[in-house]
């Protein structure tokens, strides 16, 4: 498994002038940096404390023709190397096991609050996460987060999603998102907000004519009340047609609306919430409330894992690549550290801790996957 993470690095274009004289190969620039974020490292001094810590068992697998990098050269190779050269690196070194369809692929995007400079805003990274295999398929980074709008359709053509069901915000639901992903041959079940009001009118008023004429339904199901921290959740999940909707021919295999009724209870005071969705899956409502609640694992799984466990947001990298290579970089590892088994109960903070004490740990956690 290392000799082909570093064989995959092999493949990265070197971003430093060709008639240089190289002090430190790519290769092992590449796989120090990945190890440090793997043991709670940070930023470019960490990477090079940790390659001083860690030189001998690093030696084993890298070829440090003139010892460790200093901090000042990874930082000028992760400003340099490209992304999508560093994110096929990592994809082609962790292949995860492809079943024929069946994932659940949620599409969201995250600042990264740190990364603004005087030359360009917080970048906005959109990614497509697989919350089962805790993997992140593939992201693109945009400026804006209106502009997610084109990046889904450009990440679409990036990745194979044959047979998956694609969730998504409100943000994702364009009638040239959802023909882009029948076209690759997947579902999806997509927020319906007032981004379309024209349609979020008339799929509402229809339900409401459901309710109050007993019009016939496709699905109905009510969820057990679950209790947490004081909280008490019920939820009333509706599926109806979408033959009556007179626009249906202009979204590509639209099947079905779905509703989602939310009444929760705390300290003694109920509010309901009431979301919509459009689908081209034909499910019934139990099915489509898993898969709604599936789509905030990307929330949950990844974004709060970068915010909290790796402080994404109070990275100081802002120049150039550097902050979208770090953020490949946690998420590789993020995927890493959550697929490796060191007992139960075991924090992602415990797993890095081990693996910086001691190098068996960190072993492991290469070798599992």
């Amino acid at each position: 498994m290392l000799e082909r993470l570093c064989k995959a690095a092999g493949n990265v274009s070197e971003p430093r002038r060709l008639w240089g004289n190289f002090r430190h190969k790519l290769v092992d620039i590449l796989v120090i940096a990945l190890l440090t974020i793997l043991c709670g490292g940070e930023d470019f001094v960490d990477m090079e404390e940790f390659g001083q810590e860690r030189e001998e068992i690093l030696r084993k697998i890298l070829v440090l023709p003139n010892g460790i990098p200093d901090s000042d050269t990874f930082r000028r190779v992760l400003e340099r190397v490209n992304p999508a050269e560093m994110s096929r690196w990592l994809d082609d070194w962790i292949e995860m096991e492809r079943k024929p369809g069946g994932r659940l692929v949620n599409f969201d995007g995250k600042a990264i609050r740190g990364s603004e400079n005087t030359s360009h805003k917080a970048y906005h990274v959109v990614s497509a996460w697989v919350a089962e295999h805790h993997m992140t398929l593939g992201e693109l980074a945009v400026e804006e987060k209106s502009n997610e709008i084109t990046a889904i359709p450009r990440l679409l053509d990036l990745i194979d999603i044959a047979g998956d069901i694609v969730t998504s915000d409100a943000m994702g639901c364009q009638t040239e998102i959802v023909k882009k992903i029948c076209e690759k041959k997947a579902d999806y079940v997509i927020g319906l907000k007032g981004n379309q009001p024209t349609m979020d009118n008339e799929v509402a008023e229809y339900f409401s004519a459901v309710e109050r004429e007993n019009l016939e339904v496709l699905s109905r199901w009510t969820s057990p009340v679950e209790k947490d921290h004081g909280r008490i959740e019920k939820r009333e999940v509706t599926v109806i047609s979408a033959n009556w909707f007179a626009d249906r021919g202009r979204w590509e295999g639209l099947k079905t609306f779905i509703q989602v009724r939310s009444f929760v209870t705390k300290k003694g005071e109920q509010t309901v919430s009431i979301r919509r969705y459009i689908s081209s899956a034909s499910l019934d409502a139990q099915e489509f409330c898993g898969i709604i609640r599936g789509h905030w694992s990307i929330e949950n799984q990844l974004h709060w894992c970068l915010d909290v466990v790796f402080r994404e947001d109070s990275s100081r990298a802002r120049k150039d690549n550097s902050p979208l290579n770090l953020n490949m970089l946690r998420k590789m590892a993020l995927s890493l550290l959550k697929a490796t088994d060191m007992g139960k109960r075991v924090s992602l903070k415990k797993k890095m801790f081990k693996a910086a004490l001691n190098p068996e740990r960190l072993l492991q956690v290469l070798m599992e996957k």
